[in-house]
């Protein structure tokens, strides 16, 4: 069994539509950063998306674990031409598109980005390709609010719209178990 214990990046106080943007986190609450930190196994592997919140993050609570390199296939999903800007902006261009993307989740993408459908593919196999060539093993892995919804609604079964529901904050904790049978949950968006 391995027990991966997602962090999500720290904030970035942007009120647009981040997915590849590559903006930097706010570290400022040191205290909370320390308390997550002493939550986390000793032992475990550091993995982190290679967009900067989230490497900035894990570089801050890796203190002391082995840290693996970045990884592409954590990011969070791209929109496309609709990143880094307010929705209020994108909903006026592009209202039905828009709706379908957060109302009827899985085929409908931004232009130029991602479907829920092809992100969770691609967070899905980058899962798995780190499981395999790291077995048994506990492992950190800091990514993003959509990256974590995606392993969130792996693990329970869930309906994508369903797992959209859930509340993931910056510098919280889910805690997911995988086993040769599936996964399990532990916490979710627990707060240190």
């Amino acid at each position: 069994m391995s027990r991966w214990f997602w962090v999500r990046h720290a904030p970035t106080h942007a009120r647009r539509m981040i997915g590849w943007t590559d903006i930097p986190a706010d570290l400022g609450d040191t205290e909370r950063i320390a308390r997550l930190d002493a939550m986390l196994p000793r032992g475990a592997l550091v993995i982190s998306s290679d967009l900067l919140r989230a490497t900035m993050t894990a570089d801050a609570i890796t203190n002391g674990r082995t840290r693996l390199s970045h990884d592409a296939g954590l990011r969070e999903i791209h929109f496309g031409a609709w990143e880094d800007r307010a929705h209020d902006e994108v909903h006026a261009e592009t209202p039905d598109l828009i709706r379908a993307f957060w109302d009827q989740p899985g085929p409908t993408a931004p232009p130029g980005g991602e479907s829920w459908g092809v992100f969770a593919g691609r967070v899905n196999a980058a899962v798995d390709r780190i499981a395999a060539a790291h077995p048994d093993r506990d492992i950190i892995a800091v990514a993003h609010f959509g990256t974590i919804l995606t392993q969130i609604e792996r693990a329970l079964g869930l309906p994508t719209i369903e797992a959209f529901a859930q509340r993931i904050e910056n510098l919280s904790l889910t805690e997911l178990h995988r086993t040769d049978s599936g996964w399990t949950t532990g916490r979710i968006n627990h707060h240190p």
